[in-house]
């Protein structure tokens, strides 16, 4: 079996794919990963076969113009609004992109079934063309499904340009976010399995320290303006009892006197450092967040932008961590993260729901099974 998997060109909209296509090829499948930009390198670092479909190509080229043309979405996804409109207006670009050399790399390979992340939607208009299923990566809290629609809604003009009437509806979802969070079955459950790379942690994060340890980072994108959240962690931190990790974090946050009890890393692996900490604080992105829930540590996110509004309020109504937003961090809320029990407890439990979830090897005979071979 040929199976295409498709990815925007960002690293955290990737990673989820590399497990999958990891397993695929260990169970004999020809595999191809399309993808472009950031995301090229890891794909590649865990050996697999990456093509990239849009070279050169920057998000943030399209991202910032797309929301300066709609301030009222731009505005309204900033406070956190959960729709789903501004996804159209902004992956629609990226998918028009993409979506050239991911014809010509489809119609030439063939594959049998295309996998794709809910707004890479040039997976969709490829199978289209070749007539084979598609089925989605759920790499979020949010409805796989409801973030297609959305980005497909404004890609009529890409499929007209390449002979598309329609997409095929979506054969298969395979959901990583645990039920008890997300508090819905929407799929065929697959246990989220962070990717480390080969680059060794620090001895000493692997392990407890004297004091609980809190990880703090930051979004994938690279962002060089100072980081709110890091900023305000850091000023609490001076007040609590605890040892702060800052991960990636912005330039003036780097330059400036820290307290004490507050280093910088410039990375981390996450799967590998998390366990033995107290606590993590990110910005509600789905990576750090599943790969917090897998460790059973409690987790502070920050609702933003997007779907992490979505992502902060369903883990604090699961009990595995805090909502606050990065402007209101104060020491006790750092103590509280690392030091109340009923976090640690719910943290632990989500841990056993997601060790329970079938492994990406699990799932590849669903996967199979949908398969039409193409001559």
């Amino acid at each position: 079996m040929r199976v295409l998997l498709v990815a925007s060109p960002m690293v955290g909209h990737v990673l989820p794919l590399v497990p999958l296509a990891g397993a695929l090829r260990d169970a004999g499948h020809d595999v191809v990963v399309a993808t472009a930009a950031d995301a090229v390198a890891p794909v590649r670092a865990a050996g697999l076969d990456v093509r990239d479909v849009a070279p050169g190509f920057d998000v943030r080229r399209v991202f910032l113009p797309t929301a300066l043309r709609h301030p009222v979405l731009a505005v309204r996804s900033a406070r956190g609004d959960p729709g789903t409109v501004l996804v159209g207006h902004l992956f629609a670009p990226v998918a028009d992109r993409m979506a050239d050399r991911l014809v010509v790399l489809a119609d030439e390979w063939r594959p049998d079934l295309v996998v794709h992340e809910p707004l890479a939607v040039a997976g969709s208009l490829v199978a289209a063309r070749r007539g084979v299923p598609v089925v989605l990566v759920d790499m979020a809290l949010f409805d796989a499904r409801e973030l297609r629609e959305s980005a497909l809604a404004r890609l009529g003009p890409i499929l007209r340009r390449h002979g598309v009437d329609r997409v095929p509806a979506v054969a298969e979802v395979l959901v990583t976010a645990p039920p008890s969070v997300t508090r819905a079955s929407r799929g065929c459950p697959m246990r989220h399995v962070p990717v480390t790379g080969d680059r060794p942690a620090p001895e000493k994060y692997t392990r407890p320290g004297p004091r609980p340890r809190v990880i703090v980072t930051r979004s994938t994108v690279d962002d060089p303006r100072p980081d709110p959240l890091m900023r305000r962690v850091v000023a609490a931190a001076a007040d609590a009892d605890v040892d702060v990790v800052l991960v990636r974090p912005d330039r003036r946050t780097a330059r400036a006197p820290l307290p004490p009890n507050v280093a910088t890393v410039d990375w981390l692996p996450f799967a590998t450092v998390f366990p033995a900490a107290g606590g993590i604080v990110h910005h509600g992105g789905a990576g750090t967040l599943l790969t917090a829930l897998a460790a059973g540590v409690p987790q502070l996110v920050v609702p933003g932008a997007g779907d992490r509004t979505v992502h902060a309020r369903l883990v604090a109504a699961r009990g595995a961590g805090l909502a606050v937003p990065a402007r209101e961090i104060t020491a006790g809320h750092l103590e509280r993260l690392v030091r109340n029990p009923g976090l640690a407890r719910a943290a632990r439990e989500v841990a056993a729901e997601i060790a329970a979830m079938p492994a990406p090897r699990e799932v590849v005979g669903q996967l199979t099974a949908l398969a039409r071979p193409v001559g």
